[in-house]
């Protein structure tokens, strides 16, 4: 009887072993196949991330600021609308977006009602590629190879209706910052802020140097600078211009990136060590403590992602809210 079941086992064991040999192929054939729809999932696990930006003068509150980028809105996006619907609730004080904020005409409206509730908000923005004519397929390797180019861009592309987008966004209390300057006091802190139009369409004119006032002396000041697109041209202005903060967005973060190394690819002439999140500009590796940076750069990976590429792996659609805070020791 035991040698029996000593053939029955080794009968057993040789039809496992040819169905493992057997089964392989479909095992690494499945692997892809979980990637991708691992990555069209991921274009719906939106994220709110947190950070602490060390600016501010001795003595202030906490600043709270929103920054929102690339949503590359469609009206059809229910998710995506919810989400940002559900931001109702976070206490900010400042909010700052950086463009390519819709992806049809038909997007305004209900981006104007998923964000109303922060139209009152002061708040400075600037557009970018997208926000001016509607996006159009384009081969996604192309982008490994480097930024797509202006003429690139530009060519057979539908207009949006950029002056309607810009008439909501100025509806409440945002300022355009498209190659100029302003400013707003928040909680007793003058916000000053620099912005450009899209450097990825060659559309940035940095605007001059404001001239100085009595009441800067008075009031402390937080300087920002706004752009879409993150060359390093208008990073080295932005920093020469004395910015605290730059905020950006355009790369989505890499879009795809690859776990333990990161992104590929940022579609401008950015590293891609700074694609997405919190960075010294030009200093690659500050101290947090504010001791060491005296220009701070954030990258965000954005909301969304082009119509005709629309996954994302190892990099969730993300807002932040920045915490600027004063140096320790300070205050």
């Amino acid at each position: 009887m035991a040698g029996a079941w000593r053939g029955v086992a080794r009968s057993v064991g040789r039809s496992a072993a040819r169905i493992g040999r057997n089964a392989w192929p479909y095992a690494l054939a499945a692997v892809p196949a979980g990637v991708a729809t691992w990555s069209v999932a991921e274009t719906r696990m939106f994220t709110l991330r947190h950070d602490r930006v060390t600016t501010l003068a001795a003595g202030n509150e906490p600043l709270r600021v929103l920054h929102l980028s690339d949503l590359h809105l469609l009206p059809t996006q229910r998710a995506k609308l919810r989400w940002l619907r559900s931001l109702k609730d976070v206490e900010v004080d400042l909010v700052v977006l950086t463009g390519d904020l819709i992806a049809s005409p038909d997007a305004i409206e209900p981006l104007r009602q998923a964000l109303g509730g922060f139209l009152d908000v002061p708040g400075f923005f600037v557009l970018g590629s997208n926000d001016y004519t509607a996006p159009r397929w384009r081969n996604p390797l192309r982008y490994l190879t480097g930024p797509s180019s202006e003429d690139e861009a530009e060519t057979d592309e539908t207009p949006l209706p950029t002056d309607e987008l810009r008439a909501m966004l100025t509806s409440g209390s945002w300022t355009d910052l498209t190659n100029r300057r302003d400013e707003v006091e928040v909680r007793g802190v003058r916000v000053t802020a620099v912005g450009v139009d899209d450097a990825h369409l060659d559309r940035d004119r940095f605007p001059d140097r404001a001239a100085a006032t009595e009441a800067e002396d008075r009031v402390p000041t937080v300087h920002l600078g706004v752009t879409h697109a993150p060359y390093t041209r208008v990073l080295d202005a932005m920093a020469d211009d004395g910015c605290d903060l730059i905020l950006a967005g355009h790369t989505h973060g890499g879009q795809v990136r690859v776990p333990l190394y990161g992104a590929l690819v940022t579609n401008s002439d950015l590293d891609t060590g700074r694609a997405s999140g919190l960075h010294g500009w030009p200093g690659a590796r500050p101290d947090r403590r504010g001791g060491e940076v005296s220009t701070w750069l954030h990258v965000s990976a954005g909301l969304g992602t082009s119509p005709y590429a629309q996954v994302r792996f190892a990099c969730r659609p993300e807002a932040t809210v920045l915490t600027l805070v004063q140096p320790r020791g300070e205050g």
